[in-house]
């Protein structure tokens, strides 16, 4: 393939799929500018792998880069979280006190569980395509799904007023 025709399918294939995947490195490192960085990353090393990708393939191996990159770069990439919200907190009909922080209850899974919640639930892939982006075992996804679950629920409790009613 010609540079030019291999560049313009590459800069589609941004286009297409860039904004979805920097939405997933935003919930695997739960800031904006992070998730722009380490999408950027992402991108710079698939192009450099372009030529060799296979268009049917291109979004698994650009996740498996994103994913890798988050895995083995967690002190770059951090576990902060953002003060910037995403959406308007006026577009919301939910009350201030009961609003749930997922990406603070999130940022305090372990990186792992964390990339496992992410993939499954907000990416929606199969545990078996999780198990092969993170070279692990079907039944790996599944326990540690059921422990990060576990912890979010935890974590995203109502805490009880004085009276020991929760707030609601």
């Amino acid at each position: 393939m010609r540079r030019r025709e291999r560049d313009a399918e590459y800069a589609e294939f941004f286009s297409a799929r860039g904004a979805a995947l920097r939405r997933t490195a935003y919930g695997l490192c739960g800031d904006w500018g992070a998730a722009e960085e380490l999408t950027q990353a992402a991108f710079v090393k698939l192009y450099a792998h372009w030529g060799r990708v296979q268009m049917e393939s291109a979004e698994a191996y650009t996740r498996r880069i994103l994913l890798n990159l988050f895995l083995n770069g967690r002190r770059k990439w951090g576990r902060e979280t953002s003060t910037a919200e995403p959406f308007s907190r006026e577009s919301t009909q939910i009350a201030a006190d009961d609003r749930l922080d997922l990406s603070t209850a999130l940022a305090k899974l372990p990186t792992r569980q964390r990339a496992i919640v992410v993939l499954r639930f907000l990416d929606d892939l199969p545990v078996a395509e999780v198990a092969r982006l993170m070279d692990i075992a079907e039944g790996t996804v599944k326990s540690q799904t059921a422990r990060a679950l576990a912890s979010l629920r935890s974590l995203l409790e109502p805490v009880p007023n004085q009276e020991g009613l929760s707030h609601g």
